[in-house]
């Protein structure tokens, strides 16, 4: 197999994974509501319809990832949402490390990271826009 060759399913194995992985937060969402987000929300003198932006950062851009269609950009709502998740709920963690070594926040910091990586990749040849494209 070729380097391009692995360079590309690298590329594509990013984006399905990453792409899943914050789709299933955002089924559960989907499933369970927003209010807790409205209430973190609230507690940070915030409004609550904010809250609507997690549809966006963890259904719609994971849908766009996987497919690969507008992936630097879904990539970049992705890496957004992570942050405002840090600044809602796990800002008080940021020094913590777990019982067993790990930073606390090693997941958010993963999946921050990998939508970097994709902003800046572009999601590649084995894609629904392939590699045609400003925000693919």
């Amino acid at each position: 197999m070729s380097q391009n060759t692995l360079d590309e399913l690298a590329r594509l194995i990013l984006r399905l994974v990453l792409g899943v992985l914050i789709l299933l937060h955002g089924w559960a969402k989907i499933r369970t509501g927003i209010g807790g987000i409205e209430a973190m929300l609230a507690m940070k003198g915030l409004p609550g319809f904010f809250a609507w932006g997690v549809y966006v950062g963890e259904v719609l851009a994971p849908i766009l990832l996987i497919a690969g269609i507008w992936s630097r950009m879904a990539a970049a709502l992705i890496a957004i949402n992570m942050l405002v998740a840090v600044f809602l709920a796990h800002m008080g963690h940021l020094g913590q490390f777990t019982s067993s070594g790990g930073w606390q926040l090693e997941l958010q910091a993963m999946f921050f990271v990998a939508a970097l990586a994709l902003m800046m990749l572009g999601a590649g040849r084995y894609s629904v826009a392939g590699r045609s494209g400003r925000w693919n």
